[in-house]
C-alpha cells in the first residue's frame, strides 16, 4: 500500500528533525520534515488505539522539544461477518411450558465494534421443520437468542405426535436493519419430551379416619428440579385441610366429615426462585368417601296425615318419608319402613300397612268410621343397614259430608216491617242443624234466600258458632213494589255433599214478609240538576228544570231557596227553572240555588235539590286599567323622550290565550307630543315625543279596544306629572288644602293647649297642699293627746 500522509509537525530552531515513538507496529514514520504517514492500511480489530509520542531533534540528536503523545483512534468499519459459536445447538423442551420462558439460547459474535451498529446482532428464526398449518411453535429473541414457546406451541407440542423439531436460526449484523449487512446461520434440533406438570387424577378420601394425620394422599410434579410449590383454594373454607411439600407430595392435614362437604377443589402451583410461576396451576379434585355413620332421622316430631272416612280398602293416606344423611343412592342411605305399633287397636289392629322402601301409607284392612276413632297413632320403625330409629305418625280421620242440614221448623209465619226499617236491622233468627263433624265445612251452614227477594233486600249471616241465621235488611224495603212477599230459604254446606246424599224439603224454610207504608219525603231524580246559558240571556227565558216523585203518588209543589240574586223563578207544577232579571257571569259564574219540592196533602214532607246554573260569557265589559295609575311622573325639565309602562284588564272571561288589547290615543291633537305602543295582549307604554312639557298634570285619554265579539272599547285617563325630582323620587311644595289649618288658626290651637294643661296643673298644685296640711294638723293633734291607762 502506497504512502498516507495523516498530519505534518513544525518545530522552532535549533530543530532540525524529529521522531516518532509509541505503538507504531511498523505502521506509522515520521520525516525529517515533520510529515506523519501510515504506510499499510490499519486494522481496528488488531488495534483499536494506537498511542504515539513525536519529539524534535537538533543537529546533534538532542530533544530540544516534547515529545509529544499523540493518540490515533482506528474508527470501525463493517468488515466482520458475525459467526455462530456453533454450527448445530440442541436442546428439549417440555410440553405445555409457559410461552415466552426460554429453554434454549443461541449465540454468535461479531469482531466489529460493538457499540456501532456494525457489531449490533439480530436473531430470528428462519426455518421450523415441520411446521403444522404454517403455525410457529417457537419464537426468539432478537437481542439475547433465547429460544421459547409461542402460544400455540405451548398448548399443540405433543411428543406424541412430533418428538422433534428442526429449526435454522439466523444471524445479522448492522441491526438486521441494512441490506448490506452480513450474516451467518446455525441449525437447531429441539427435543420435545412429556409434559409431567399434570393435574392427578382425582382423590377419594375416605371420612372420619382414625389414621394419623397429615396424611400424603397425591403429590404433583414440576418438569426440572428447584421449583417452589404451594397450594391457593378456589373457595373460601372456614379451614383448608390440605398442605404440600417442597417435593410436590399433597397431604389431608386432618379427618373430613363428608356431611359436612362431601367434595374439594383447589389448585397446586409451581413457581421459579424468583416468585414466578412456571406455568399454569393445576386443579386438584379430592372426593370424601361415604361410611355409614348416621341413623336415619324422622322428617318431624310428628307427620300427620288425613283419610277420609269410607275411604276404599288399599286406598293411599300419604307417603312418609324419613331422611339419612349419608350419601345418597348407596347403601348407606337405603331405607326400610315397618309399622310396630297402633294406637287404638279398635275395631282391629292392623289396620294400616306401609310400603316397604317407598314409604306409602295405605288401608289396609277396612274402611274408617270416625265415630270408632277419630285419630290413629302409629310408630314406623326406619332402618339402615346399621341403624334403627322409631318415628310418630298420626292419622286424622275426617268426616264425610254424608248428612244435610235440617231446618228446625219449616215455616216461621208472617213477619210485618214498615218501609223505613233501618239497614243492618236484624228482622229474624232461624236455625237448622247439621249431623256432620262440628266446625267443618261439612257441618258449617249457609243459608240463601232462594225466593222472594229478587231485588236484594235481605240477607242472612251465619252465626260461626251456633249455625243460626240471622235474616237482615240490606236495602231499603219498599211498600210500592213488594208489600208482601213470600221467603224462601234454603240451608246448604260450603262443601259438596257425597255421591248418593242429596239435599230434600228438610233443608228449605219460609217466612210471608208484610211491609207496611210509611209516608216518605219525595225523591229527587238526580242529587244536583245542572244547566248552562249565555249571561245575555233575555230575561223570562227557561234555564232549566228539575224533576221529583213521591214514592206514595203525591202531587208535588217546587220552590226555590237561596235565590239571593234574584235572577230566577220556578214554576211550581212543572219544575221549569226561568229568568227574571238580567244574568251576569261576572258577579256569579256558577249561580246555585236550592230547590224544594213539597208533597201536596198527607205530611207535607219535604226534601231538597240542588240547581246549579253555569253562565256562559259574552263580552259586555271594556277594557280598563288592572290598577290606579296616579303616581305616573317624569322627572322635570324632561332631559331625553321617556316611556312609562301601564296595564290593562278586561272584567271578562279570558279566553285560553289571554287577552288581546289594542291601544290608543284618545285624541289626534295629543299625537304630536304623545305616542303610546303596544307591548304585549295586556300591557302597552305611552311616550314622549319631546322634552318641552311644563311641570304640571297631563291627563291623557287612552282608547283600549279588547277585540271581542262584539268588540268594547272604553277610554281611560293616565295621570302623568312632570316634577322636580329629589334622589329619583317626584317633590311637589305642599299648597293650602282643604282640611289643614292656618298659620294663625295654628297658633291658637298651640296657646288654648298650653292654657289647658296650665289649669290641670294648678288644680292638682292645689290638692297636693291641702292634703299636705290636713296630715300635719293630725300629726299635731295626736302628740297632745293624754295617755289612757
Amino acid at each position: 500500500m502506497g504512502l498516507s500522509v495523516w498530519s505534518k509537525f513544525k518545530a522552532n530552531p535549533p530543530a532540525v528533525t524529529f521522531e516518532l515513538s509509541g505503538e507504531t507496529d511498523g505502521i506509522f514514520k515520521i520525516e525529517p520534515e515533520g510529515r506523519l504517514y501510515y504506510i499499510t492500511a490499519l486494522d481496528r480489530e488488531t488495534r483499536a488505539t494506537h498511542n504515539l509520542q513525536i519529539a524534535a531533534l537538533d543537529a546533534q540528536g538532542a530533544t530540544v522539544e516534547g515529545p509529544v503523545p499523540i493518540i490515533i483512534e482506528v474508527k470501525d468499519i463493517n468488515d466482520n461477518r458475525p459467526m455462530f459459536s456453533q454450527a448445530k445447538y440442541e436442546g428439549s423442551v417440555r410440553q405445555n411450558s409457559r410461552p415466552g420462558k426460554p429453554f434454549m439460547y443461541v449465540n454468535a459474535t461479531d469482531l466489529d465494534d460493538p457499540a456501532t451498529p456494525n457489531g449490533q446482532l439480530f436473531y430470528q428464526i428462519v426455518i421450523q421443520l415441520p411446521k403444522i398449518n404454517d403455525v410457529m411453535y417457537f419464537q426468539i429473541n432478537n437481542k439475547t437468542g433465547a429460544i421459547s414457546l409461542t402460544q400455540q406451541g405451548a398448548q399443540e407440542l405433543d411428543p406424541v405426535k412430533n418428538p422433534s423439531y428442526n429449526l435454522v436460526v439466523s444471524v445479522k449484523d448492522m441491526g438486521g436493519e441494512n441490506e448490506n449487512s452480513f450474516s451467518d446461520t446455525a441449525s437447531v434440533d429441539i427435543l420435545v419430551k412429556e409434559n409431567i406438570w399434570k393435574a392427578p387424577e382425582s382423590v377419594e378420601i375416605i371420612e372420619n379416619s382414625t389414621d394419623p394425620h397429615p396424611v400424603k394422599i397425591t403429590q404433583v410434579q414440576w418438569n426440572d428440579p428447584g421449583a417452589h410449590y404451594s397450594l391457593a383454594e378456589k373457595e373460601k373454607l372456614p379451614r383448608f385441610p390440605f398442605s404440600i411439600d417442597q417435593e410436590g407430595d399433597i397431604y389431608v392435614t386432618q379427618p373430613l366429615d363428608r356431611e359436612e362437604k362431601d367434595s374439594y377443589v383447589f389448585y397446586a402451583a409451581a413457581k421459579d426462585e424468583y416468585g414466578k410461576p412456571l406455568s399454569y396451576p393445576l386443579q386438584i379434585h379430592v372426593k370424601v368417601k361415604d361410611i355409614n355413620d348416621n341413623p336415619p332421622s324422622c322428617p318431624s316430631p310428628v307427620t300427620a296425615f288425613e283419610v277420609q272416612e269410607n275411604e276404599a280398602l288399599g286406598s293411599s293416606i300419604g307417603i312418609f318419608t324419613a331422611h339419612d344423611m349419608d350419601e345418597a343412592n348407596t347403601i348407606n342411605s337405603i331405607l326400610k319402613y315397618k309399622i310396630v305399633e297402633q294406637t287404638p287397636q279398635f275395631p282391629m289392629d292392623g289396620l294400616f300397612l306401609i310400603e316397604e322402601y317407598e314409604g306409602k301409607v295405605q288401608l289396609a284392612r277396612q274402611s274408617l268410621k270416625k265415630q270408632d276413632a277419630p285419630q290413629y297413632n302409629l310408630t314406623v320403625e326406619v332402618s339402615d343397614k346399621d341403624f334403627r330409629t322409631l318415628c310418630a305418625v298420626q292419622i286424622n280421620i275426617i268426616d264425610i259430608n254424608d248428612q244435610i242440614p235440617i231446618f228446625e221448623k219449616s215455616d216461621y209465619g208472617n213477619l210485618t216491617l214498615p218501609e223505613d226499617t233501618a239497614i243492618g236491622s236484624i228482622i229474624l233468627t232461624i236455625q237448622a242443624t247439621d249431623a256432620d263433624e262440628p266446625f267443618t265445612g261439612s257441618s258449617k251452614i249457609l243459608y240463601r234466600i232462594v225466593q222472594g227477594d229478587g231485588e236484594g233486600r235481605l240477607g242472612i249471616d251465619t252465626d260461626p258458632h251456633t249455625n243460626a241465621g240471622y235474616v237482615t235488611v240490606k236495602k231499603p224495603l219498599d211498600f210500592e213494589t213488594a208489600a208482601i212477599s213470600k221467603i224462601v230459604v234454603h240451608a246448604e254446606n260450603p262443601e259438596p255433599l257425597v255421591p248418593g246424599v242429596l239435599y230434600n224439603s228438610s233443608s228449605f224454610a219460609s217466612f210471608f214478609l208484610f211491609v207496611t207504608d210509611v209516608n216518605e219525603v219525595p225523591v229527587f231524580s238526580q242529587p244536583v240538576f245542572q244547566a248552562e246559558v249565555s249571561e245575555d240571556v233575555a230575561v223570562g227565558t227557561k234555564v232549566g228544570n228539575v224533576m221529583a216523585e213521591d214514592p206514595e203518588g203525591l202531587d208535588i209543589r217546587y220552590s226555590l231557596r237561596g235565590d239571593t240574586q234574584g235572577w230566577l223563578k220556578i214554576d211550581p207544577i212543572t219544575g221549569e227553572i226561568f229568568s227574571v232579571a238580567p244574568l251576569d257571569r261576572e258577579t256569579e259564574s256558577v249561580y246555585r240555588v236550592q230547590v224544594v219540592a213539597t208533597e201536596v196533602g198527607g205530611s207535607s214532607l219535604s226534601s231538597t235539590s240542588f240547581f246549579h246554573l253555569a253562565l256562559k260569557d259574552v263580552n259586555d265589559n271594556p277594557p280598563r286599567l288592572a290598577k290606579d295609575y296616579t303616581g305616573l311622573f317624569f322627572c322635570y325639565p324632561l332631559s331625553a323622550p321617556g316611556s312609562l309602562v301601564f296595564e290593562a284588564t278586561d272584567d271578562d272571561q279570558q279566553t285560553f290565550r289571554g287577552f288581546h288589547f289594542t291601544f290608543a290615543l284618545g285624541s289626534e291633537s295629543l299625537q304630536k307630543d304623545w305616542e303610546v305602543s303596544k307591548i304585549n295582549g295586556t300591557f302597552a307604554k305611552l311616550s314622549t315625543k319631546h322634552t318641552s312639557f311644563e311641570e304640571r298634570v297631563y291627563n291623557i285619554p287612552i282608547r283600549i279596544s279588547d277585540g271581542g265579539r262584539p268588540p268594547l272599547e272604553g277610554t281611560v285617563n293616565l295621570p302623568v306629572t312632570f316634577c322636580t325630582c329629589v334622589e329619583g323620587s317626584c317633590f311637589r311644595p305642599t299648597g293650602r288644602q282643604d282640611g289643614i289649618p292656618t298659620v294663625g288658626m295654628a297658633v291658637g290651637i298651640l296657646l288654648t293647649t298650653f292654657l289647658f294643661i296650665g289649669i290641670i296643673l294648678a288644680v292638682v298644685f292645689i290638692r297636693i297642699k291641702k292634703k299636705g296640711k290636713t296630715n300635719v294638723e293630725n300629726t299635731q293633734a295626736s302628740e297632745v293627746k293624754p295617755l289612757r291607762s
